[in-house]
């Protein structure tokens, strides 16, 4: 017991000399989840866990009682020691524990990938997102406003864009999503394995975007308090849509139909404003690693702004949009891949994620 208090003793101080509060620690690891969903999953990560230690503790106990008072010592030697085999009430009561934890964790875990999974017809923002080799595009296909208008920016599906020409090789152009290639929609990649473009109809283009390049983190403005709807397609290879804060990923496919894959996917809300990495999880080629976005969740008022600002102005970039409602125009969370040698590897992002604001900035009038 002496042992066994000073194991748990240990564990303890461990935990209150790391700094860590009680929320952190109880996470067991896994970021703070910014939406009801994430929520869910964390709750059901965390009580998983913790079963987890009380089996692991028990089984600990147990091992601890054996080789304390079942150790072979000068009054025991010779004597067999009493056996518990072919004990039947014991052995299915190991046998039906197993099974009942089983269950118990089966049960939560369906609950909660139901409700992660589950979507309804109350989304107030779609947003279309095309992955590419090795970056994003993001549209806003509709919105709802605080106001109850609603903006339909949904332009074309299919591919409209046309390929002016083939990348000639060069890692730049490449990780730039084929700059030799242009079309009304921006800069997309090619064709998708060799095949016409023709074949990739289920890409959607909207009338506002926000498209990526190797020179600019691509930032997704989305509203705190509202349902969000994400239709998710990939232009070449098999991709996947990260954000930790989420804590959910999910495949970004090609030939959704082809390959009978469901690509919406929807968030009941983002609980709070700041900036917020998101990166492509899925293996993808050369760049894979360079292949990040942000999303900047900021109030209703100022979303309601920015779409306005856009819709108004569409000439104005991205940039031009989020500082007209005092946010950073760049991403404050993530910074474009450097191929210079002499950054020595310590080029970070600058900015404030909890806060992106610009300070002394008055709004622009949609």
């Amino acid at each position: 017991m002496k042992r066994l208090g000073f194991v748990a003793a240990l564990g303890l101080g461990a935990l209150l000399m790391s700094g860590c509060d009680a929320r952190d620690a109880m996470r067991f690891g896994w970021p703070e989840g910014i939406t009801p969903q994430a929520q869910k999953m964390g709750d059901l990560w965390t009580w998983s866990v913790i079963a987890a230690l009380v089996m692991g503790i028990l089984v600990w106990a147990l091992i601890f009682w054996t080789i304390t008072f079942h150790r072979a010592n000068d009054a025991k030697k010779g004597v067999f020691p009493r056996q518990t085999a072919y004990n039947v009430p014991l052995e299915l009561t190991y046998t039906a524990i197993p099974f009942v934890i089983i269950a118990v964790l089966f049960y939560f875990t369906v609950i909660v990938q139901n409700d992660v999974e589950g979507k309804n017809d109350d989304s107030k923002v779609v947003v279309d997102v095309t992955a590419f080799q090795w970056n994003w595009k993001f549209g806003y296909n509709k919105v709802i406003f605080s106001d109850g208008s609603t903006y339909d920016g949904f332009e074309a599906a299919g591919n409209p864009f046309e390929v002016q020409g083939q990348v000639s090789g060069g890692a730049e152009s490449e990780h730039a999503g084929g700059s030799d290639h242009g079309g009304e929609h921006g800069e997309l990649p090619g064709p998708a394995g060799g095949r016409d473009d023709d074949v990739r109809d289920y890409l959607k283009f909207d009338k506002i975007e926000t498209v990526g390049s190797s020179s600019e983190v691509p930032v997704l403005v989305l509203p705190t308090g509202k349902r969000i709807e994400f239709n998710i397609a990939s232009a070449d290879v098999i991709h996947s849509f990260w954000v930790p804060e989420f804590l959910y990923k999910r495949d970004v496919m090609p030939f959704p139909k082809e390959n009978s894959t469901d690509p919406i996917f929807q968030i009941g809300s983002i609980d709070r404003t700041g900036a917020f990495v998101g990166r492509c999880a899925e293996m993808c080629g050369t760049y894979h690693s360079m292949m990040n976005f942000e999303v900047r969740a900021v109030s209703p008022e100022d979303f309601d702004s920015y779409i306005r600002f856009r819709q108004s102005n569409p000439e104005a970039t991205n940039a031009e949009a989020l500082a007209a409602i005092c946010q950073a125009p760049e991403a404050v969370s993530t910074v474009p891949f450097d191929t210079r040698r002499d950054g020595g590897g310590k080029v970070g992002a600058t900015g404030n994620p909890d806060d992106p604001t610009l300070a002394n900035c008055t709004k622009k009038e949609s």
